[in-house]
């Protein structure tokens, strides 16, 4: 076991690395994170920030001797910055699990192969493969591109050979997978822990709601009937033992309005939708990060309230920093700001979560919340 007094190394600067560096903190870790922006939300709270790329040899030698053991804040690490760490020092997860989930035809592939249902999915290397997949799924369809594709973007609705071929071309030929659109019901996640020993400890189901592709609520406990929600926590569970995983991980389903239960996709790491985890559960994710990378055992995940988290976006910082009353006002209401300092559209800028007695009551208290926040 890595106990605190050590130091831990984070791949990453954005809010997901400024979370855990605060929860290693908490627990007596030191932390240094490697982030190409001198001015990352991360780096700016840890004990130590090197400012270089994700392949700067010099920044990964330093890293390697400095630290115990090594995470990422994010999938999109180059897979060998990770394997030339694990030469030297515990990098959890592994570069061969980060390097399937940074990947969708990889990921999607490996899901298919192990026996676990997708939406109906093709890889496209070139405009020819395009046709054919259209042919076999036969319906609306969804190009995404394969890799560095995030909060819907990379993405286009296809309908006919014509609008692929154009999306195909606006992505820069870059591979994809063509996929097909299923009818959904409800998108639920799961995220979970596993440590170096095997063992699996689950979160509760959050039930989410999207919009343009980004993750706008997740509720807790999910309305699902158990039957969905028992299925979602044992593929999860199933699938990181698959990866031999170690470390936090997020599985994002579709349940379908013709109840079919599909992975979408995963993430080799701490989730948006687990934020929630912050306030609403024994031990949050972030904690669950730090300890799985450090060989302790898992926390309870027990839920101690209903809970709905809610994104705040860049978007309603058009007029200035908004006006916090009515969300500070409310006892039952947790504000989580990530410091960043530029607000974008759609650009992911904090979020808060609000506890009570029933998620019927708390998604209209969240909306109404939401709804006083200034308008875009």
């Amino acid at each position: 076991m890595i106990l605190p007094g050590k130091t831990l190394g984070m791949l990453g600067g954005g809010q997901l690395g400024r979370m855990f560096v605060m929860a290693a903190h908490a627990m007596g870790y030191h932390v240094i994170v490697l982030d190409p922006d001198p001015d990352s939300p991360a780096g700016r709270i840890a004990d130590e920030h090197i400012h270089a790329s994700y392949s700067d040899q010099w920044a990964i030698e330093q890293l390697a001797k400095s630290c115990d053991a090594i995470t990422t804040e994010f999938e999109n690490i180059p897979s060998e910055t990770l394997k030339k760490l694990e030469q030297s020092v515990p990098v959890r997860p592994s570069s061969s699990a980060v390097e399937i989930a940074q990947n969708r035809i990889a990921e999607k592939t490996f899901l298919a192969d192990n026996g676990f249902e997708t939406a109906k999915f093709f890889p496209i290397y070139e405009q020819d493969d395009l046709d054919f997949a259209l042919n076999q799924i036969a319906s609306t369809a969804i190009l995404k591109v394969a890799s560095f594709g995030y909060d819907g973007k990379g993405q286009a609705i296809i309908n006919n050979l014509d609008e692929a071929i154009a999306a195909f071309e606006a992505m820069g030929s870059v591979p994809c997978v063509l996929e097909e659109k299923v009818s959904l019901a409800s998108e639920v996640s799961v995220v979970l822990s596993r440590g170096i020993n095997g063992a699996i400890t689950c979160y509760p189901v959050g039930e989410n709601h999207h919009v343009n592709g980004i993750l706008e609520y997740t509720a807790v406990p999910s309305n699902l009937a158990k039957r969905i929600l028992d299925q979602a926590i044992n593929e999860a569970s199933a699938f990181s033992e698959k990866l031999n995983y170690c470390g936090i991980m997020a599985v994002e389903f579709f349940y379908t309005s013709d109840d079919r239960l599909l992975i979408n996709e995963v993430a080799p790491r701490p989730h948006n939708s687990g934020h929630y985890t912050i306030d609403a559960c024994k031990t949050s994710q972030f904690e669950q990060q730090v300890r799985m990378m450090c060989g302790l055992p898992a926390g309870s995940t027990e839920l101690l309230s209903p809970v709905v988290m809610f994104n705040i976006l860049g978007d309603i910082w058009q007029n200035g920093e908004p006006d916090w009353t009515q969300l500070l006002s409310n006892p039952n209401v947790k504000l989580h700001l990530y410091g960043k300092r530029e607000a974008r559209a759609g650009r992911k800028m904090g979020h808060f979560t609000c506890l009570g007695q029933s998620v019927s009551e708390l998604l209209e208290e969240t909306r109404r919340l939401a709804n006083a926040l200034p308008k875009p």
